[in-house]
């Protein structure tokens, strides 16, 4: 794909990973009224480390012969797009477009951010589609996402009993995926005996309360461990209800200087966005500012990208700092491995 196409691929890039920026803080929990997946085969994880695919992509720089002991949880965004039909809430685990589109998309282009450091675990579930964020009817609501997170439930619990034999672990989600990781880490880390194996979550794309979990408090630097970081990148002139600069009640890091304060952090702090092309890496963002309710940029600048001109970011809440975060993953795991012993 050439450079001078960029700016179309970014603005489609994560498009099928989508979620509406409506906040759903609460969801009922409901009795599980389906059919279990079984997570013991292989073809029900989008990514593991028994098998190959798209998580594996190295992207620039990474390193495939780096030593891993850390795991990364990581739940991915919707990609069940496009006109919602009754009956059809969510997706089906066998869906092979939807799979293909998830495999091509968040896991390629989102999960491999933690594949030079972590073993990552990605299951597949059954996501409920994007525009039940919007969805009146309760039950429905309920039931969609009580749904899919129950898969995901599922998933970490298989994970925790087969698969993570005391290692510590990284929560990582995006958009619909941080929906349901703020609830699993609530049911299933917080308090819990688990929760000193936890090095960082990373609840991105949606919002997530400074208060949020009891016992897991916001990262302040960049090195803190068993804490959550989040965010959502607008750009600075980006005005809606769910965009607030003055609000106090949602935890946001900054993904440049990993600090929670509204310093602004220039263009050289920023250590580079990977868009479609992973070997590739561009120091796309003039400026990056924690406050309020989100992250807000400069317009990114990369080859194409005069055609880019949304003001809401979500596509690229991870791809815009994909160089940032790998290296802060490293951080934080030499951090826990300096707190906890040789991993």
């Amino acid at each position: 794909m050439k450079d001078k196409t960029i700016g179309l691929i970014l603005s489609i890039l994560l498009l099928h990973s989508s979620c509406a920026n409506r906040n759903l803080q609460t969801i009922v929990k409901k009795e599980n009224q389906w059919v279990n997946i079984d997570y013991g085969n292989m073809i029900n994880w989008a990514a593991h480390p028994q098998k190959k695919d798209e998580a594996d992509t190295l992207a620039l720089g990474a390193d495939k012969y780096k030593r891993k002991e850390v795991d990364v949880f990581f739940i991915h965004p919707t990609t069940l797009t496009g006109k919602l039909i009754m009956g059809q809430e969510n997706a089906e685990i066998t869906d092979e477009a939807i799979n293909k589109k998830t495999d091509q998309s968040p896991i390629r282009f989102q999960a491999s951010v933690f594949t030079e450091s972590c073993n990552v675990y990605a299951p597949r579930y059954r996501q409920a589609h994007l525009k039940m964020y919007d969805e009146k009817d309760s039950t429905k609501l309920y039931n969609a996402f009580g749904k899919a997170y129950g898969d995901i439930k599922d998933a970490f619990v298989y994970y925790l009993e087969n698969n993570n034999q005391g290692k510590p672990f990284i929560i990582a989600s995006h958009s619909q995926g941080t929906t349901h990781a703020k609830r699993l880490i609530k049911e299933l880390i917080d308090g819990k005996k688990i929760q000193k194996q936890l090095v960082v979550a990373y609840l991105v794309g949606m919002p997530v309360l400074k208060e949020e979990f009891p016992n897991i408090p916001v990262c302040k630097d960049s090195i803190q461990t068993n804490c959550f970081v989040s965010w959502r990148t607008f750009h600075r002139n980006y005005s809606e209800d769910w965009a607030n600069r003055l609000d106090t009640n949602i935890a946001v890091v900054n993904p440049v200087t990993w600090l929670t304060t509204n310093e602004i952090a220039e263009k050289e702090k920023h250590k580079g966005a990977v868009l479609y092309n992973l070997q590739k890496s561009y120091q796309a963002i003039k400026e990056t500012q924690a406050e309020g309710s989100g992250v807000w940029i400069s317009k990114p600048k990369f080859p194409g990208s005069i055609l880019y001109n949304t003001k809401n970011y979500h596509v690229g809440d991870i791809n815009l700092f994909y160089l940032d975060i790998r290296e802060n993953i490293k951080c934080r795991i030499d951090k826990y491995e300096q707190n906890h012993g040789s991993l």
